[in-house]
């Protein structure tokens, strides 16, 4: 298979996977907040969405992060040179810290199977956000590259974050009225 292929899906993976990370959490609000639901809405509610998750984890989100780092070490191990340039540091510690939230997802999703509920609903909306703003920052480093500073990227991420915490506090605030 010839590079570009490689680097096709890998960008096919990474975004089926970032699908999976945008919507699990999701699925972890709607199954915390069928807790104070009535039965039998509360059951149904339970079940279904508790095999949502189990499908999305096991199926696509899973397997999409686990083929995304196959066909990433395949591209630096057919590009080298790339490992010593400042902006693939900087995205490789981006993608640890996204291996990371994965992995709290999956402690959160392991929870939720077993019906143990840790976090509130705003918690995790809150938590939800996280993969947006690694996203963000993974996206720009790689179309700027060099060209980004360390300032402007740091206030922009503190300006996006600020922005997503006030959607969520506004979303709060709708909902209660």
């Amino acid at each position: 298979m010839d590079y570009l292929s490689i680097k096709a899906l890998h960008i096919i993976f990474v975004i089926t996977w970032f699908a999976g990370l945008f919507y699990i959490p999701r699925i972890f609000i709607y199954q915390t907040e069928a807790l104070s639901k009535p039965e039998p809405e509360k059951s149904i509610l339970q079940v279904q969405l508790a095999l949502m998750a189990k499908r999305l984890w096991y199926i696509i989100t899973w397997p999409s992060a686990l083929i995304t780092a196959i066909m990433a070490s395949t591209l630096l191990y057919l590009q080298p040179q790339w490992l010593v340039l400042p902006f693939m540091q900087i995205k490789l510690l981006l993608v640890g810290v996204l291996y990371g939230y994965h992995f709290s997802l999956h402690h959160i999703f392991k929870l939720l199977q077993v019906g143990v509920v840790k976090y509130s609903s705003m918690q995790l909306r809150i938590w939800n956000e996280v993969s947006t703003l690694i996203l963000i920052s993974v996206v720009f480093l790689i179309v700027k590259k060099d060209q980004l500073s360390w300032i402007s990227g740091v206030l922009g991420i503190f300006a996006l974050a600020i922005l997503l915490m006030s959607g969520i506090r506004l979303y709060k605030y709708i909902r209660t009225k």
